[in-house]
């Protein structure tokens, strides 16, 4: 639909309407390049407080997802629930985990963000990994590397590759757990990326212990231990101590299994790693029992189990608090919501009213406006209709006397003519019947008469018949008839073209409704002659068996 704004604006009442849909518009739609940039920075800050603080991020992680929302940012929306995601992850909620990957994974996938995809698949793959499905967990690191490839994303077909190759350990699968950490290794090597570098170093040295390749199996620990200790990532460090630890302890080596256990264990307490001091205390527990020391290897039995107890019940309390933030944000949500569409609705309220007004007013002062100029120009229109009333009326009188005066004398001239024809006609009938008269007496005087006088008698007789029948009367009454009925015979060639003059004759005497005699004088026939014309002329205008010849002539 095309719509002539320059015309629009030339009202007054639509020119306020106008201003007031700018406005609103201004306020409804800001611009939101300088927002989306804000949401995205305070994205990066909400990520670093998954681990240290759920509860503070995921209540920064939801009004960040409402702000984004309301912008329509799908990308900052998408975002935000990997970040959800992540906090279920972290909390060991992986089904509401799931639940916000997918969600995330959707827009993602929508809007072709490719790399932003490829890590979410590896996140989602993670979750099924610790969720112990490594089949659907292998699917979802295949889909992330192709898509990788694709954009020759090196580091994150690095990470892909490490997560394949984890993947098919647990399955027992030594060969291709191999081959996908050698392929990390070596796209690692390429970027020089010590942390990923350590990290693939980890995953061998785990491979060769569960092959019970213990020397191969130290090798590569020691190659991660270096390089987080050169990197001083104490972190990372404690398992790898815990599984040098373990490899000492397979070897028999017990006395050195302790120290890097033992290691482990105080890293472990310094860092506020639970899990991984309890990794340390079973180690050290299985040691000291190896060695026959069973009042440290209960001491150590204990410990991990108390630790395991703290972590399951500080798990559980996590998960607990989690659950009763969700629960009172979204009653918060609920309640921030509903007031929110009392106040839009009330804000769109006052504006409608507002509108109403505004547009009451303009209509008031343009109603008077025109009411005032309508009452002029009413009063300059009723003189100038009354002026042009009386001429048209002159000139309708003019007219109408005219139209008289031509039909007084179309009747006039059609009354001429019909008495025209009418004399016209009479005087054929009274000339054809005197020479009729004529023609009998003089064949009377043949009879009686001597002789000799008979080839002059004879000559006048054929004289009379001759002039009975010349056609020039005939012409000069047609024209006098096709005068008095306009297009009589050219209705009468629609149904037959192939009449002959003498058939002419007689439709035109039928049509001046004369009588058989009378037609039969004029002919110069006998009524029986007539009575076959008529018959004949029946059979060329087709009419059917009991129709009147004479009534369908007058219809002509």
């Amino acid at each position: 639909m095309n719509v002539d704004f320059g015309r629009l604006t030339q009202c007054p009442l639509l020119k306020i309407a106008a201003i007031i849909n700018i406005f609103v518009i201004l306020q409804i739609f800001p611009l939101k390049a300088s927002s989306q940039k804000l949401i995205l920075e305070k994205l990066q800050h909400s990520r670093s407080l998954i681990k240290q603080n759920p509860d503070a991020a995921f209540l920064e992680i939801k009004r960040l997802l409402k702000e984004s929302q309301d912008n329509m940012d799908e990308f900052a929306i998408a975002v935000c629930y990997e970040q959800i995601g992540e906090l279920f992850y972290y909390q060991a909620a992986y089904s509401q985990a799931l639940d916000n990957y997918y969600k995330a994974n959707s827009i993602f996938r929508k809007h072709h963000y490719d790399d932003e995809l490829a890590g979410n698949l590896n996140k989602i793959g993670e979750t099924y990994y610790y969720n112990r499905q490594y089949g659907i967990a292998l699917k979802s690191f295949q889909e992330a590397i192709s898509i990788y490839k694709k954009s020759n994303n090196r580091s994150g077909m690095a990470t892909s590759y490490g997560f394949i190759g984890q993947t098919y350990e647990k399955n027992n699968d030594d060969k291709q757990a191999f081959h996908f950490q050698n392929l990390a290794l070596a796209e690692f090597r390429k970027l020089e990326d010590q942390t990923g570098i350590a990290k693939i170093y980890e995953n061998l040295g785990s491979i060769y212990e569960d092959k019970l390749q213990l020397d191969s199996a130290l090798r590569y620990f020691n190659l991660a231990l270096d390089l987080n200790s050169s990197r001083d990532d104490r972190m990372s460090q404690i398992e790898i101590l815990n599984n040098i630890g373990d490899v000492f302890r397979k070897s028999g080596r017990y006395v050195e299994s302790l120290i890097y256990s033992k290691k482990a264990e105080k890293l472990a307490v310094e860092l506020n790693e639970p899990y991984q001091q309890a990794s340390a205390c079973r180690d050290l527990s299985k040691a000291f029992n190896l060695m026959g020391k069973n009042d440290s290897a209960y001491h150590y039995s204990e410990a991990g189990r108390e630790v395991f107890m703290s972590i399951f019940s500080q798990d559980n309390k996590k998960q607990l608090l989690l659950l009763q933030t969700l629960f009172e944000i979204e009653q918060k949500d609920n309640t921030i919501i509903q007031f929110e569409k009392d106040r839009q609705a009330n804000r769109l309220f006052v504006i409608a009213a507002i509108v109403i007004i505004v547009l009451l007013i303009a209509l008031a002062v343009s109603i008077i406006s025109k009411q005032r100029l309508k009452i002029i120009n009413q009063h300059q229109l009723n003189q100038q209709n009354h002026s042009l009333f009386e001429a048209q009326k002159k000139v309708m009188e003019a007219d109408l006397y005219t139209k008289q005066l031509k039909e007084e004398n179309l009747k006039a001239e059609l009354e001429l003519k019909s008495k025209e024809l009418t004399s016209h006609t009479l005087h054929l009938i009274q000339k054809n019947q005197l020479l009729e008269e004529l023609k009998n007496k003089l064949n009377a005087m043949i009879k009686d008469e001597k002789r000799d006088q008979r080839k002059e008698l004879k000559q006048v007789i054929s004289l009379i018949s001759f002039n009975n029948n010349q056609d020039k009367n005939w012409e000069d009454f047609r024209v006098v008839f096709e005068r008095v009925h306009e297009h009589f015979f050219e209705s009468l060639k629609k149904y037959c073209n192939t009449l002959t003059s003498s058939d002419l004759r007689l439709v035109a005497l039928l049509k001046m409704n004369l009588s058989s005699s009378d037609i039969a004088t004029m002919l110069g026939i006998s009524q029986d002659s007539l009575r076959i014309s008529r018959y004949r002329l029946r059979k060329k205008l087709n009419l059917e068996e009991g129709e009147n010849l004479s009534s369908f002539i007058q219809r002509l």
